[in-house]
């Protein structure tokens, strides 16, 4: 279930991953360790055989409902499904379940199946004992999954403090004729290691998924108290260890931020950021712990739902590194902006980033389409920065900026002129076309990106801030300075030292920041008092 919810937080808008998916994996790796479950018996001639397939074609038990009531039971299969990894698996899992509820099935997705999955947990049943198909040795049927019944009435904090964990029925169901009762029990026990974690199935499952985390480990509950076992929740001990892993995320979270937008070549992982490290298990997730600066009304919260704030807000796609700065208030400021900080857009801010992005987009398409050959900054690839650049923008409008004086690196240039700044598409494409200001020296192609412009940006509010672009030489950094120069002395000339109105944005690639001294010195710069 852990492991479950560490996935599904990973892939987010990308699919789910149901518990009869990873059951059903577990299925066809306990089938390779006791390949005896694959057996099936058979009369050739008269004569009994032991049918013994070096494959597996897993058939899917689908509980069908049809008008007026009525249901139906549907067993289609996942054919080769042992040779498959649990991405492939998840995948054709998903599109033989897709068949089945558009009606979309041909027989050749019910010929040979070596061994039946059926899941009647779904609906509330505990176990299960389905009945033998001709030519199959083995149906796997599972139950609900719960806290054993007799826990069903009880509180889930005492739960929690007593380490109950929630509970699944497996049954298999298999002939006798082919298959020894003690070979059952070895593949039963299989299925449970696999599914606690064993022979690594969790590693094979997250590197097949692409998911850069270290799956939750199965470890025995730790008590602190031995004189009073149910008050291991509010220990001492493990109330320090929850204070200390919820500031070793703040200060070593972005360390395992999902940063690489390739996909990391290793998993993410440091000690420090595992609750094993601090003394904690999975059993500690559900019990409750004091953790006074954390955003809401709440003081007491449950290990999982302060880890999931923190990994939510440090761990994702965004690295947040700040618990060096010396002044708290600096400190608080940023904290309070980045935990428990919806990112949920609304619709009407997704349509207009998408509008936003599209427009982006094409302009780089029919730059490429039109003008083949020509040297071209292209920002394909990092488009978002213009629906970024709009949000700054817009945002800056309402809270009473009136100019914004902006550095802007070669790539994306013309993408941030034509869309931003209102540069209008003509006089674009008259520079590509070779139609160079005569007064120009020198010029060479990619003349057009270094020279500045200035323009109005009408953000949805209705509202218009000035934007001036400094042209900037092919050292694109040493612009840095002067843009900050200009916003000053606009500041101080046009508005009379009111530093609200004027705002100065500098654009760089990442390489800048990395290896320009001009871009340091210049953030330096801003703490100079003059």
């Amino acid at each position: 279930e852990e492991n479950r919810r560490v996935i599904n937080g990973f892939l987010a808008q990308r699919g789910k991953v149901s518990f009869t998916h990873l059951i059903g994996y577990a299925i066809l790796r306990a089938l390779e360790a006791i390949p005896v479950m694959k057996s099936s018996f058979a009369e050739v001639d008269g004569q009994p055989h032991v049918v013994r397939p070096e494959g597996v074609n897993l058939g899917l038990a689908v509980d069908v409902e049809k008008e007026g009531g009525a249901r139906s039971l549907l067993v289609p299969n996942i054919r080769g499904a042992s040779d498959m990894d649990f991405a492939e698996f998840w995948a054709a899992y998903e599109d033989v379940i897709r068949k089945v509820r558009t009606n979309k099935l041909t027989p050749d997705d019910f010929r040979g199946t070596t061994v039946t999955l059926t899941n009647p947990g779904t609906i509330g049943t505990q176990l299960s004992v389905p009945r033998l198909m001709p030519r199959q040795g083995l149906i796997v049927a599972t139950g609900r999954i719960g806290y054993p019944s007799e826990y069903q009435g009880a509180n889930p904090a005492t739960l929690a403090q007593l380490g109950v964990g929630k509970v699944i029925g497996v049954t298999s169901t298999y002939d006798h004729r082919v298959i020894q009762g003690a070979e059952s029990g070895l593949f039963l026990a299989k299925i449970e290691d696999l599914l606690l974690g064993g022979d690594g199935f969790y590693d094979e499952v997250f590197a097949s998924l692409g998911v850069p985390y270290e799956p939750v480990r199965w470890t025995q509950d730790r008590g602190t108290n031995a004189a009073s076992p149910a008050s291991t929740d509010g220990s001492e001990e493990k109330q320090a260890a929850v204070l200390r892993l919820a500031n070793m995320y703040r200060v070593r979270g972005h360390l395992i931020a999902n940063l690489d937008p390739l996909g990391p070549d290793e998993v993410l992982h440091h000690p420090e950021l595992d609750p094993e490290f601090h003394g904690l298990t999975m059993w500690d997730l559900d019990r409750e712990f004091f953790v006074d600066d954390l955003p809401g009304e709440t003081r007491k919260r449950t290990l999982r739902e302060i880890l999931d704030l923190l990994r939510e807000t440090y761990c994702r796609t965004i690295g947040i590194e700040y618990m060096h700065i010396q002044e708290p208030d600096q400190k608080r400021w940023i904290q309070e902006r980045a935990e428990g900080v919806s990112r949920e857009l609304s619709v009407e801010d997704k349509r207009h980033v998408l509008e936003r992005l599209n427009a982006a987009e094409v302009f780089e398409r029919f730059l490429h389409t039109k003008y083949v050959g020509h040297r071209r900054y292209s920002l394909e690839g990092a488009e978002s920065l213009i629906p970024m650049l709009d949000v700054l923008f817009e945002d800056a409008s309402t809270d009473g900026v009136e100019q914004v004086v902006m550095g802007m690196a070669h790539r994306g240039r013309l993408n941030a002129l034509v869309n931003l700044i209102g540069k209008s598409y003509s006089k674009i494409f008259r520079e590509f076309e070779g139609d160079i200001d005569p007064q120009t020296v020198q010029g060479s192609g990619d003349v057009k990106y270094h020279v500045g412009a200035s323009g109005k940006f009408t953000g949805r509010n209705g509202k218009t801030v000035t934007v001036e672009l400094a042209s900037n030489p092919s050292h694109l950094e040493a612009v840095d300075p002067v843009v900050e120069g200009m916003a000053r002395a606009t500041q101080d000339w046009s508005f009379e030292q009111d530093r609200s109105k004027v705002l100065p944005v500098l654009v760089h690639g990442d390489a800048a920041f990395a290896g320009e001294g001009v871009v340091a010195e210049t953030l330096s710069m801003s703490a100079l008092p003059g």
